[in-house]
């Protein structure tokens, strides 16, 4: 970790997903698991892109993933994602993931710990790979 992971204002706009790890969701180490956090990011990932799509979606790779710091129960997870790229069928979203450490305190620690980039495609109702319409005015 570099000093620019360290201390992080959250964006100032409202996450897709903020979540709060429990005890269950521990490796033996005492960290949140690896697995947890990609699947919140997966769901995160995937808001942006099902509203895009106007339904269905499903995804299709993992472009990019990157744990920066872990993950603790209490910690406060606030999941932001954005939609990059948008083609025929797919729709590729960043995912930006910051914990707030101790979000009881009046002056809590919030660090990134999570940046992913995640592609999904458009499905119809039955399955099928699907055309992304027009955007939305």
């Amino acid at each position: 970790m570099d000093s620019t992971d360290r201390l992080f204002p959250l964006p100032d706009r409202q996450p897709v997903l903020r979540v709060i790890p429990m005890p269950a969701d521990l490796n033996p180490a005492g960290d949140v698991f690896g697995g947890w956090i990609m699947a919140q990011v997966d769901l995160a990932g995937g808001i942006p892109a099902r509203h895009r799509a106007r339904g269905r979606t499903a995804t299709v790779s993992v472009n990019s993933f990157q744990f920066k710091q872990p993950v603790a129960v209490g910690d406060l997870v606030s999941f932001y994602a954005d939609i990059v790229r948008v083609g025929t069928t797919s729709i590729t979203v960043d995912v930006q993931v910051y914990a707030t450490r101790q979000p009881q305190l009046a002056d809590p620690v919030t660090v990134k710990v999570t940046e992913a980039t995640l592609t999904y495609v458009a499905l119809t109702p039955d399955g099928q790979k699907r055309t992304i319409p027009p955007a939305a005015e």
